[in-house]
């Protein structure tokens, strides 16, 4: 598909707000284009299958599934949610994590949490607001490094607590894969033009011009859908106009998470539907999904500190510490039942750079200030510019929405 050279919307990225955006504008007689960096569309949500078995590299819970919008979309499309409750509360077996240490590993998250919301420490550093003295700290840690791909040091308490005021317990998926919905929800009648990448934004008089190695696009208007990381890094020359919008970004970095999958061979002790804590005094540690759908793999789920290993010493080292971590828990014989399968890399990812969005301490209004349009002419989306929903693929669609109908109003005047 060759690249039109005049637009009245242009969209930069096909992930979960891109294609929020182009449904919204599908069919409001707006010729609209969407540009995405990557070969296939869905940016952080992908699925892959591999002989027969069907995993998630991105997103892969549909969290807050009773008021997520892919909730209905999935039904729209004939997909398939199952809404049962995750193993994630239960340790199989009580493998290395007994009883009694979950109560007070619990007790500890719920005491910090409780200051978050209802008495955070004045600096917003979520560390500030740990027992100084506490049992669990790594424990704490490498949660934080699950929900928000960082330490609490750089984690501001406002921003933490906003998204756990919102969000629900309803964490329900899709058997056939996130990142296939988000696919298959991108409306036909927007053009999508894969492995295009955008390297320099202009404002020139009423136009904004847009150039790409495959040719320069002239839009009335461009709804930004790029991570934070690439819109405070140097991947697109911006504007200076745009500095502000650039600095919002840098304080609201990318965390760190990966996604490393095992495949188990031969019989095993593995049972389906099962989770495990690796290790729950190791800030590092990985978090273990047992046979979803009783398929024949493990999902390591790593975050913070664990997923930068991988992003620095390769997925390699990342295989081989999570087989060591289940081999402590399950025995040595188990290592003949597991072998490296599929791995993520999105920190090396150069159109992505990281996982999802974090505020800084004391940077929570900077995603108010980077979902704010420029000129009425560029408008930003993306789970970044989510004050509530901010690290999910249902508040990046909700924010494409958002940008699309500033857009249309803004060309409507």
């Amino acid at each position: 598909m060759s690249l039109i050279d005049r637009a009245d919307v242009v969209i930069i990225g096909a992930g979960a707000a891109g294609t929020g955006a182009a449904r919204h504008l599908s069919g409001s007689g707006l010729n609209t284009v969407l540009l995405e960096a990557l070969p296939r569309a869905g940016g952080r949500s992908w699925t892959r299958t591999m002989g027969g078995t069907t995993v998630d590299l991105g997103c892969g819970w549909l969290h807050s599934g009773d008021r997520n919008p892919w909730t209905r979309i999935a039904g729209e499309l004939g997909f398939v949610v199952d809404r049962r409750q995750s193993a994630w509360q239960v340790q199989f077996r009580d493998l290395g994590f007994s009883p009694s240490e979950r109560a007070e590993a619990n007790d500890a998250f719920e005491r910090w949490n409780d200051r978050v919301a209802n008495d955070p420490p004045a600096t917003d550093i979520a560390a500030d607001a740990l027992d100084l003295a506490g049992e669990w700290t790594a424990y704490l840690q490498a949660l934080s490094g699950f929900i928000s791909g960082d330490e609490l040091e750089r984690i501001s308490c406002r921003d933490y607590a906003a998204y756990d005021q919102a969000s629900t317990d309803n964490n329900w998926r899709v058997p056939a894969g996130y990142g296939t919905l988000v696919s298959a929800a991108m409306p036909a009648d927007v053009p999508v033009h894969l492995s295009t990448s955008v390297k320099s934004i202009e404002l020139d008089g009423s136009r904004i011009v847009l150039r790409t190695p495959s040719g320069t696009l002239r839009a009335r208007a461009v709804i930004v859908t790029a991570s934070t990381n690439v819109i405070a890094g140097d991947a697109i020359r911006w504007p200076s106009a745009l500095d502000a919008w650039r600095d919002a970004a840098r304080r609201l970095p990318l965390g760190s998470n990966e996604k490393l999958f095992l495949e188990i061979v031969g019989s095993s002790p593995f049972e389906d539907e099962s989770h495990l804590l690796g290790n729950p005094r190791d800030a590092s540690t990985g978090s273990y999904y047992i046979r979803p759908f009783g398929q024949p793999v493990i999902e390591c789920f790593l975050g913070g500190a664990g997923a930068r290993v991988v992003a620095e010493h390769g997925t390699d080292v990342g295989f081989v510490r999570a087989i060591d971590q289940l081999a402590t828990l399950f025995g040595n014989d188990i290592r003949r039942n597991l072998r490296p399968l599929i791995a993520s890399d999105w920190t090396r990812t150069p159109s992505i750079g990281g996982a999802y969005s974090h505020a800084l301490p004391g940077q929570a209004d900077a995603r108010s200030v980077l979902a704010q349009p420029y000129d009425n002419r560029l408008f930003f989306a993306g789970e970044a510019t989510h004050r509530t929903d901010f690290s999910t693929a249902h508040g990046a669609f909700q924010s494409g929405v958002r940008a699309a109908n500033e857009a249309m109003a803004a060309l409507a005047d």
